[in-house]
């Protein structure tokens, strides 16, 4: 069949195979011709494998450092005349590229919020690895169904305390507006720490633990997202700010637990994502740092960032006041962001075209699905079941 991107509103629902297998050559090619990584943690599990910084992790420790990985993620299976999500693309495609070159690569598809898949990946673990160095966790999900009652959490993207007024982004057709947005109730903001803050964090090191598969010293990090000023009334002040100062709480529980570089928060920069395209203001931001950045010759995406961050950064810990390991050091530059901020007061619908990089940001966005990709002939009939 053909395969070409359907988008319906921040969702695209067809991926291609050819492409995301493409995606994940380039990625490994980046870190290979960057050199190997000295690196002891050499048993490494990755929640929430599949894409953007979780997928490049799980590239990076292995063509990087020769580690061996178990992966986690939940994916959507292709039919004979139906593509399948981008993710089961990635994950077959590195899995492909990763045994080629000598290492085990063992992917859970499933629910990693539940039981069942902590018990599954866990004998996975035992299996394959025996134990793990290195717990990469980077889900990304607006949904969590708590193990323990049964109950379904929703969390939400709204301001704290007060409405927010600011700018935004039609990246369909390029229109900048303001938007209000009413701020959440009590119940939505805990509903949101519930979802994305550091509890399923916590509960996965006490499960692999319980289970004897926690080597000695090993390390676990929760990827999040900071950010600017200018994105902080809907995100750092707002429900995302209360889920992720969780994730600092849940990361000093686990030092507490078991040792004191057991458990890091890492701090990256904004980059595209389908979960970043659905918040108000970011994706017009996003369109801004694309255009900086690539000025300044700052420009990193998601393979980019966390070669950085193995190759330097845990090479040669220094940490914020909370603890925390910083790779938004580039984006969050005084220079970056007072270009950003002289940009954003000047953004009109008028203006964006000059100002911002709306055509890459869409470019980007493609890419996460396999579409756009340099080399690739879209015309060609495949198979969404096979990937190279």
């Amino acid at each position: 069949m053909i395969i070409e991107p359907k988008i319906r509103g921040f969702i695209c629902t067809t991926a291609h195979p050819t492409g995301c297998a493409t995606n994940v050559q380039r990625q490994v090619d980046h870190v290979v011709i960057k050199g190997p990584i000295p690196s002891d943690r050499k048993r490494v599990l990755v929640l929430g494998c599949s894409t953007g910084y979780g997928l490049a992790s799980r590239i990076v420790t292995t063509f990087g450092s020769g580690a061996d990985t178990v992966g986690v993620s939940f994916e959507r299976e292709p039919g004979e005349a139906k593509p399948a999500s981008a993710g089961w693309y990635n994950n077959r495609a590195f899995e492909n590229r990763a045994r080629a070159a000598g290492a085990k690569a063992v992917t859970i598809e499933g629910d990693a919020f539940s039981d069942a898949v902590k018990a599954e990946t866990i004998e996975a673990i035992k299996a394959n690895l025996g134990q793990v160095d290195l717990i990469v966790y980077s889900l990304a999900s607006p949904v969590r169904t708590d193990p323990k009652d049964g109950v379904t959490y929703r969390s939400v993207i709204k301001p704290y305390g007060a409405p927010v007024t600011s700018k935004t982004l039609n990246t369909a057709t390029g229109e900048v507006s303001e938007i209000s947005v009413e701020p959440a109730t009590e119940e939505e903001a805990a509903a949101t720490v519930k979802v994305m803050g550091g509890e399923d964090w916590e509960l996965w090191i006490a499960a692999l633990a319980e289970a004897g598969v926690l080597a000695d010293g090993f390390t676990t990090l929760n990827y999040t997202y900071l950010g600017s000023e200018l994105t902080w009334p809907i995100y750092h002040k707002g429900t995302l700010g209360k889920a992720k100062a969780d994730l600092d709480r849940a990361a000093a529980a686990i030092r507490a637990a078991h040792g004191a570089e057991a458990a890091h928060v890492v701090a990256l920069k904004a980059v595209v994502t389908q979960a970043s395209s659905a918040i108000p203001v970011v994706p017009l931001y996003g369109t801004l740092l694309i255009k900086v950045e690539d000025e300044l010759g700052l420009g990193e995406g998601p393979i980019q960032q966390i070669d950085r961050l193995f190759r330097e950064k845990l090479t040669n810990l220094k940490l914020d006041d909370e603890k925390r390991i910083r790779v938004d050091d580039w984006e969050l530059s005084e220079a970056m962001q007072a270009e950003l901020k002289k940009r954003w007061a000047a953004l009109t619908t008028e203006t964006l075209p000059a100002l911002a990089d709306l055509p890459k940001y869409r470019e980007e966005f493609l890419k996460l699905f396999g579409f756009a990709v340099g080399g690739v002939d879209y015309s060609q009939d495949v198979d969404p079941r096979v990937v190279n």
